[in-house]
């Protein structure tokens, strides 16, 4: 996370802020995985500014719910980002010209939430915390899908009958 906090004060944004394009271009590709347990997408939209695509973001989210993919939305500088929060599903699942969300996919975090002093040269960040907000909503989002889908993990299920450890798809030892 630390690229983001260096680019959000490196660059400069400009709008119009239209998500729609973005997530309907990587829908696209977890589309073509969809059947694949193996591939799950994540999408990582840093953003200034308020959504002037609202309605078609809406559209694009509810249409992708049932993909997988996770989209998480980081909100830099002092916007109202009120708009965000309804994508982020957290208390009922985002619903937009009667349609109805499969899944909550959209983590949203204001970056302002983790700055002390800000504004000022000794502005400090609370980079571990910001990091667990950011991530938080990523392994429910992920096996929500994988159940919604009735996707199994590779290897064995369950150790404790056999006594031996699980196969992992990869190497752990140090």
């Amino acid at each position: 996370l630390l690229p983001i906090i260096s680019l959000s004060t490196m660059c400069s944004f400009y709008g119009p802020t239209n998500f729609s394009p973005v997530i309907n271009h990587v829908a696209n590709f977890a589309r073509a995985y969809q059947h694949d347990p193996s591939n799950y997408f994540v999408l990582l939209i840093i953003t200034d500014g308020v959504i002037t695509d609202l309605d078609a973001t809406e559209k694009a989210v509810i249409h992708a719910s049932d993909l997988p993919l996770s989209i998480i939305i980081v909100g830099v500088g002092s916007e109202d980002f009120s708009a965000m929060d309804e994508l982020d599903s957290d208390d009922q699942l985002l619903s937009h010209n009667g349609r109805t969300a499969k899944r909550d996919i959209v983590q949203f975090v204001e970056m302002q939430k983790f700055v002390s002093g800000a504004g000022s040269h000794h502005a400090t960040w609370n980079k571990d915390l910001l990091a667990r907000e950011v991530l938080f909503e990523i392994p429910e989002q992920l096996v929500s899908y994988m159940r919604a889908k009735n996707f199994k993990p590779p290897g064995k299920l369950d150790s404790r009958r056999t006594g031996t450890a699980p196969q992992l798809p990869y190497n752990i030892s140090a």
